[in-house]
Formats: C-alpha cells, structure tokens, sequence
C-alpha cells in the first residue's frame, strides 16, 4: 500500500528561488471528501490521478497514476469540482532532502506552503531558513479544502 507522510510549513520569504524556476501546475478534484480525495493534476505533457484515504496523524494511504494528458485536460474541465487550484511549484533540496514549495495563483494568490515527503513519522530533517510555522494538521492548508475555503476568504491569514 502506498503510504504519504507529509509535513507542511508557510514560507517566509522567497529566498528558496534563487537560481531555480518553477512549473505551472492545473490541479482539480474529482472528489474533496477528506476520506477519499480523488485529485487530477497537470504540468506541462503530464498528468497524474492520484487518490488518498483519510489522514491518520502525519500520514495518509495515497496511489498515484500517469494518465494521458488529453484525458487530465478533459477531466480538469468538464468533471472536476470547481475552481480548479492553480500553483507554481518549486522544487528545492535543503540538507539533503527534497522540498515543494508551492505558490498558490487565482483565489488562493498570496498563499505559500512548503512541503517535505518523509520515510517515517519520527524521521529527522532540517528546517530551511525560509520555512516557517508548521500547519500539518491545519485542515485549511490541503489543497481539496481550497475549493471551498479559498485563501482569499480567510480572516485570520
């Protein structure tokens, strides 16, 4: 079984830029229910369809599909739950392990989050100058919440 454990921080500065650039991202669901989420992403000549179980604690079942890109843009835009989430993400590597950082576009502009993928809960790593407070269990922050609940709306930001 495929198993997430995830870890999200708000990003502080845009420091994790230098030298780097991102890659556009069409993300939309088919489901935002959080025992199921069922989620169609775009980037470029790819696409995925990835599907995730409840979150228990830090991780979460998740199975993670390519599918054709002609079908993801088809999905995205006659079948997917709307708004469809718009982001750029950047890939950076901080003390050895690999971060996305992903800056949020349309009604979720202003929005940036930070995201390390661990082998274990209890694993160690190294929190990068631009990470800031950690908002793992923050249901606001999962991308399917941002349907409903864009960042644009919140009061306390």
């Amino acid at each position: 079984m495929g198993v997430e454990i995830e870890r999200k921080f708000l990003v502080t500065s845009d420091a994790y830029k230098e030298g780097i650039s991102g890659m556009r991202f069409l993300q939309g669901y088919l489901n935002s229910n959080k025992e199921r989420v069922v989620r169609v992403r775009a980037s470029g000549d790819t696409a995925q369809i990835t599907i995730k179980g409840l979150p228990k604690g830090l991780a979460r079942p998740e199975y993670e599909y390519e599918i054709p890109i002609a079908d993801a843009e088809f999905l995205l835009k006659n079948i997917c739950e709307q708004p469809i989430i718009e982001k750029t993400r950047y890939r950076v590597t901080f003390a050895g392990k690999e971060w996305e950082i992903d800056e949020f576009h349309g009604q979720n502009a202003g929005m940036v989050v930070a995201e390390i993928e661990l082998d274990s809960i209890g694993e160690d790593f190294e929190l990068p100058p631009w990470a800031g407070q950690e908002v793992s269990h923050d249901w606001r922050y999962f991308n399917s919440n941002l349907l409903s609940n864009p960042y644009s709306k919140w009061e306390d930001k």
